[in-house]
Order: C-alpha cells, then structure tokens, then sequence
C-alpha cells in the first residue's frame, strides 16, 4: 500500500529508522559484547582461583589465599559452610544478586562435593551499569540528532519542489505569455519534473486555446444565420398562412431563438473567467421562470401532460440572463422528452428552483454520470448526443451555483439547483 504522508515526513522517517537499526544494533552489540566478555573473564579468573584454593592451599594445610571480596564455601569442609542462597546453584558461573550488592559465583562438583567461590562484584556492576546508561544516552542522542538532520535535509530537498508546486498551482501559468519552469532549476529530477510540467502546460496551452477560437468562432459565425432565420420568419408571419404552415413557422422561429441563446451561453463560457461576464445583463429568477414557463408549457401541455408552475417563495437575487435561461431551459427540454405521462413542474424557491417530472427516473448509480458529455440515460430519447446536462452542470460550476438530482416516488426525477447571487 502507497504510503499518505508528505515526501518530507518520509525523508525524516527514513533518517530515523535507519538510526534505530544502525545505533540500536551497535548498543544491543555492546551489552552482548559486555555480558559475554564478564562471563568468560570472570568465570575463567574464579576457575582458577578454585583451583589454587583445592590443590595448593587445602592440601598444604593452609587457608584459602582470597583477597577481602572473595569468600570460599564447602559442602566437605566444615569451616566453610555455603549459604542457603548458594547451595542450588548449577556447576559453573552464575550471577547472584542480593539487594543493591551483586556477587559472581563459580561452582564445582568433585566426587559430590561442592566447592564455590563468590566475588563481590557491586563495584563492576556500577561500571557496567554506567556503560549501559551511556549507551542508551548515546542511542536516544542518535536517534534526536538523526531526526534533526532529517528534517533540514528534508526542508532542503523539498524546498525546490514546493516552489515548483506553488508555481504549476498559479492559474498565470495556464497563460499564453507565461515564462517556462524548467530553466529556473538545475538538471536534476526537479529540473526534469519543470520540463515535464512544460511540456504539459503547453499542450494545455493550446488546447485550451483551440477550444476558446472554436467556441469563439461558432458562437459569431451563427449569430448572422440565426439573424436571418429569425427576420425571415418575422416577414412570413405577417404573410396569409394556414394553421399548419403557422405551427411549422413557429417550431422554426423557436429554434431559432434556442440556438440564439445557446450560441450566447457559448460565448460567454468560452470567456473562462466568471468576472468577464457583462454583469448588467441580470435578471430576477422569476422572470426568466416567466419566459420558460409560457415557451415550455405550450410544449408540454401539447404532448398531453399536466404542466404547473409553483412559486413556494421569492428569490430577490439577480443572476446572468442567458446562463440562467439556459439552465432552466435544458432541465425543462429534458423533463419534456423523459416523461410520456403524468406531470412536470417548476417550482421557484428562495436561492433556487427545482424541475420535477412524472417520468422513468435515473437508476441511482447513474446520477453522477448523467451530467458527463456525450452520457445518454438507457432510455435515451430525441436525437441528442448528451450534452444538455453536461452543459447544465458546466454553467453551474462556472457561476458558483449547485445542482443536484434524486428520484420522486413512485416514479419520476427532480433536479433542484441552488444560485448564488452575483450582486
């Protein structure tokens, strides 16, 4: 599993950890060492002792040659009783301990006799407990210092990519005219990274680019069409026409009107930033409710379902005509094209609206995907390509508002959508 914490974090993990074993290893290697040394040593020393004391000394009628810290016990001899502590001690070296005093012992069994030697040891025992203290002392240093280290080294190593993260986080760096990372650094991996980072940031460039002429271009390009679409259909209107011809003349001049609108919602989209929208072309959200109310409700009542709509409480908050009208529109079309019987409603809240239907609805695990370009539902209808909600929900990040869609029970979908005013 990938570890989460912060690239520094883990260069002053690694500074520690590989103290720890190094130092911690090397004091465990000591006291080993120091153990193992007191063992033989003084086990040697005593054996040798013992045995001065059993073949020159006893024999020769003479009293054990033991310097003040060394005392001499027999199972044989009466002079020389061993201690209750002593007597279940197995043949060889030992350590005893009685209190704050600490004793080595040698013992040995001849012909099931026993003969110990015990030194006092209490002096040694200091020294080797301050050796221990040091090297613990030593150890928690290493460790400290090592975490120390880490962390400046860790500052160091990290101080270039984080100002090559601040850098790439600037939105300038998505402008055309901003200057390349890479020669401000040296050619190492950081270096290469700005280079990557170049390079990405100029294929974004110019894709965003492409994307903003083209949005830019279809936008004006359309407007003289639709503009002769829409004054052709002025003139016919003033002409002798059957009610068929009327009907035919008014899908085409509300056509007209749509793409009018949607070509201005792609221009101002294209303009990327929310602060360069004209801010004097804003409406009230009842009256853009108004509009697509009378333009939607004739459709829809035409297809034989039950239109209303519902003011629950009024909103005094001036929002972007066309984007706003936009919004609407779409989640209306598609209420429209979604529901075969029942109902569909608008509903004006304070800070927003809701678009109700009587339709299938959206399987729960497609309501996030419904609102991704070229997303059709299973049971797609019209000859869209899935863009409408996609559009929908780009509006609605670009100003700052929400949308959100659940199902209706028994049947049928709602997607609310909350505004922020932008005055």
């Amino acid at each position: 599993m990938t570890s989460k914490h912060p690239l520094a974090r883990r260069i002053v993990i690694a500074f520690v950890l590989m103290t720890v074993i190094v130092c911690g290893g090397f004091s465990l290697g000591i006291v080993a060492v120091v153990h193992i040394v007191e063992q033989r040593l003084v086990s040697e020393a005593l054996r040798h002792q013992l045995d001065a004391v059993l073949q020159q000394d006893l024999p020769q009628g003479r009293l054990p040659r033991l310097d003040s810290s060394t005392r001499f016990y027999s199972s044989k001899l009466p002079g020389y009783p061993i201690p209750e502590s002593y007597a279940d001690l197995n043949e060889g070296f030992s350590e005893v301990f009685d209190g704050d005093r600490a004793f080595h012992i040698y013992t040995r069994v001849t012909d099931g006799d026993r003969y110990l030697l015990a030194q006092e040891q209490s002096e040694f025992e200091n020294r080797e407990q301050a050796l221990f203290n040091t090297t613990l002392a030593g150890f928690v240093l290493a460790v400290l210092g090592s975490w120390l280290i880490g962390r400046t080294m860790a500052r160091k190593v990290m101080a270039p990519v984080s100002h090559l993260a601040r850098q790439v986080r600037r939105q300038e760096q998505l402008s055309p005219s901003a200057p390349p990372l890479a020669p401000k650094y040296p050619d190492d991996e950081v270096g290469q990274l700005a280079t990557a980072f170049d390079s990405t940031f100029g294929k974004l460039r110019q894709s965003l680019e492409r994307e903003r002429l083209f949005t830019s271009d279809v936008s004006h390009e359309l407007r003289t069409p639709l503009t002769v679409i829409a004054t052709s259909c002025e003139i016919l209107q003033q002409s002798t026409l059957d009610d068929r011809q009327q009907e035919l003349l008014q899908r085409v001049n509300r056509a007209s009107e749509e793409m009018q609108e949607l070509a201005q919602t792609f221009l101002l989209l294209a303009r990327g930033q929310a602060d360069q929208i004209d801010v004097s072309v804003t409406t009230r959200l009842a009256q853009v409710a108004e509009r697509q109310c009378a333009h939607w409700g004739a459709l829809i009542r035409e297809k034989g379902l039950d239109f209303r709509c519902v003011t629950e409480s009024h909103d005094d908050g001036r929002y972007n005509d066309t984007l706003l009208s936009s919004v609407m529109a779409n989640l209306l079309r598609n209420a429209l094209h979604y529901t075969d019987h029942g109902h569909v409603s608008l509903t004006l809240e304070a800070g927003g609206f809701r678009v109700e239907d009587s339709g299938a609805g959206i399987p729960s695990g497609q309501h996030d995907l419904i609102f991704q370009p070229f997303v059709r539902g299973p049971q797609a209808r019209g000859e869209g390509l899935g863009l409408g909600l996609s559009l929908v929900k780009r509006i609605c990040a670009h100003q700052g508002w929400q949308i959100t869609v659940h199902n209706l029970y028994p049947q049928g979908s709602c997607f609310r959508v909350w505004l922020k005013p932008n005055a």
